[in-house]
């Protein structure tokens, strides 16, 4: 759940009391007749976006977008856990996350498969096997990943794909409330809980994980965000005062954990010596070299409070430089975080996603593109408000692709929180609590019954297309069924081998949504499989820079991606009307840079580190 408000309780005096009131008084006015914005959320009603022709969409923006899920066998319908019965009143809030999409190649057959989860007791994640005939089979039971549910250890919030023993199979984390799992990939023919070799708490309330390797080492580790305090059972509470003790700056939340791949099959925890092991609401992370020392530092996005930055001290330590570097100065309510270069500039931008209520809350989305540097620190300024792109909603995941293969990578963000009655919100009940001291935030028994109402429900998801001209414009047209689900997990992956980047959307409480892209003709585009050797064999981690004419595109192989997601580990460039490319230089985790010279347009190349590439036929 996300802090829709700052939080009064910080201060303290007599006169403060007296503030307090003021602003509880004004709080109250404003929520019962919300203020007039100079600028409207850019929402499209589901009679707009189904009205949007292909030939409309095509010539405004590109590309189209269809919701094909149910054609191509994919069925899945998330489900919400039922916690402790004293919490039956705020249930939805409480359980408001847990629906999530990733995507890999489990059995290297060149074809994305998509892993996706649930959250009640005893519900069955899935497995869809990429059939490569268009259509998807669930093989979760079959392949053991599937009965991860059982009472008594939790139940889902994500996972995320890495290959740490380098044998070349994708090897999955699943993060939970409750016992996280780790699964040994046996060759694509199945998986082996293997969860003993991690050095880690038997019970964690995890909001995030990633893989990286933050010691270049060449063997993938793992990062671990909790959300809950670990000693939290969410199902047999020792009390009710387990939730944010402030909604601006809380530290009582889950602690951050780094697990140290030893190389061996197993894990060491370090989180704490690292200078990880802060204790914030965290719900998704990020890794990128923001420094250009070579090795990934960490972007966390926290809810009910700042954003946190790590500086990767050469594989040392982290120093964290949140306020210094700005992402970390002001307290929002963070759910998304991104390693993106929107504007071709060869330098990452930061991307972390908030709410944004109309009259209530516009905390607003951050794009912090990178200004100077100062002491060594890189220092970003905020540019979502100016590129319109801040005002989304209630905001979780997000993905940067370049959904039509111009060359410039648009915006996706996944909207909604809690739909329920349209005629009645529940913000105003929501304030009550917002108003009082840390004591009172803190107690769920303090919270108002929601009685079925909703909580910045009925949103839509954003589809903004760049317009490569230093802005981005609401393609919400170009999407065909873009019901207004409460939407959580985004992912992107050439599903059918077209050269174009389909959108899966997980949804809290409802489906997932695989929207098939078509785009208009005569774009071109390039990918590449990286294979690492010294480095960490899944290439995560790896950069690559495409020159075309005078035009750079960066982008790099991740090991998580936004808020309970993952894309395909495949790296596509949209090249616009243009198929020649120049060269594209690859910079790999272990300090090799390589160079491919003219590679051939309109097809994945398969490179492998130290070698030559090769294409890859049909892919």
């Amino acid at each position: 759940m996300s802090s829709p408000h700052a939080d009064p309780a910080r201060r303290t005096s007599s006169p403060s009391g007296v503030r307090r009131g003021i602003a509880a008084a004004l709080l109250a006015a404003v929520l019962a007749i919300p203020i007039l914005l100079q600028r409207d959320l850019p929402f499209m009603s589901a009679a707009d976006a189904a009205g949007g022709s292909q030939a409309m969409a095509f010539e405004r923006f590109g590309f189209h977008l269809d919701d094909v899920a149910a054609e191509v066998g994919i069925d899945f319908r998330h489900s919400a856990p039922e916690l402790d019965d004293r919490l039956r009143e705020i249930m939805p809030l409480i359980a408001s996350t847990g629906a999530s999409v990733t995507v890999a190649d489990f059995n290297r057959n060149g074809l994305p498969d998509l892993y996706v989860t649930t959250s009640e007791v005893g519900g069955m994640n899935a497995l869809y096997l990429n059939r490569g005939d268009g259509t998807f089979e669930d093989v979760a039971a079959e392949l053991g990943v599937a009965d991860l549910n059982q009472p008594g250890t939790g139940v889902s919030m994500g996972a995320v794909w890495g290959d740490y023993t380098n044998n070349g199979f994708e090897d999955l984390f699943l993060y939970k409330w409750g016992r996280a799992e780790l699964f040994r990939n046996d060759e694509g023919e199945g998986f082996t809980r293997v969860t003993e070799v991690l050095d880690f708490p038997p019970w964690v309330n995890a909001g995030t994980a990633l893989w990286l390797d933050f010691d270049r080492d060449g063997w993938l580790d793992l990062l671990v965000g909790g959300f809950y305090p670990p000693h939290v059972d969410l199902w047999a509470l020792e009390t009710m005062r387990f939730l944010p003790e402030s909604f601006e700056y809380a530290q009582n939340g889950g602690r951050n954990y780094l697990l140290r791949n030893r190389g061996d099959g197993t894990f060491q925890e370090i989180g704490e010596e690292m200078g990880l092991a802060t204790t914030r609401w965290s719900l998704a992370a990020a890794a990128g070299d923001v420094t250009g020392n070579g090795y990934p530092d960490i972007l966390v996005a926290n809810d009910y409070g700042v954003s946190e930055l790590f500086l990767n001290e050469e594989g040392t330590g982290f120093r964290e430089v949140g306020r210094e570097s700005n992402v970390g100065r002001s307290p929002k309510s963070g759910m998304n975080a991104s390693f993106a270069d929107p504007f071709n500039r060869g330098e990452w931008s930061l991307f972390v996603s908030n709410v944004a209520e109309p009259g209530i809350l516009m905390h607003g989305n951050d794009l912090w593109m990178p200004n100077t540097v100062r002491g060594g620190v890189p220092v970003f300024r905020n540019v979502a408000t100016a590129l319109g792109i801040d005002l989304g909603g209630w905001t979780y995941g997000a993905q940067f692709a370049d959904l039509n293969n111009d060359g410039w990578k648009d915006l996706i963000v996944a909207n909604g929180f809690l739909s329920g009655e349209r005629r009645d919100s529940y913000w105003y009940d929501y304030s009550k609590v917002a108003t009082g001291y840390r004591s009172i935030i803190a107690d769920a028994s303090n919270w108002p019954n929601l009685e079925g109402r909703s909580l910045s429900g009925y949103q839509q998801n954003l589809f903004w297309a760049n317009d490569g001209a230093g802005g981005f414009v609401d393609a919400g047209s170009a999407v065909r069924g873009n019901e207004p689900y409460d939407a959580r997990a985004i992912a992107v992956a050439d599903l059918w081998g077209r050269g174009v980047l389909d959108v899966i959307v997980a949804n809290q409480r409802g489906p997932i949504q695989v929207f098939r892209n078509e785009v208009v003709p005569g774009r071109h585009w390039i990918g590449f499989d990286l294979e690492g050797v010294e480095s960490n064999r899944s290439g995560i981690g790896a950069e690559l820079r495409l020159f075309q004419g005078a035009r750079e595109q960066l982008q790099q192989v991740e090991g998580g991606s936004g808020f309970a997601a993952q894309r395909e580990r495949r790296v596509h460039f949209g090249l616009g009307t243009n198929p020649q490319v120049d060269s594209v230089v690859v910079s790999w985790p272990s300090g090799l840079r390589e160079t491919l010279v003219t590679p051939e347009a309109d097809r994945n190349h398969r490179v492998v580190e130290g070698g030559i590439p090769a294409v890859v036929a049909g892919r």
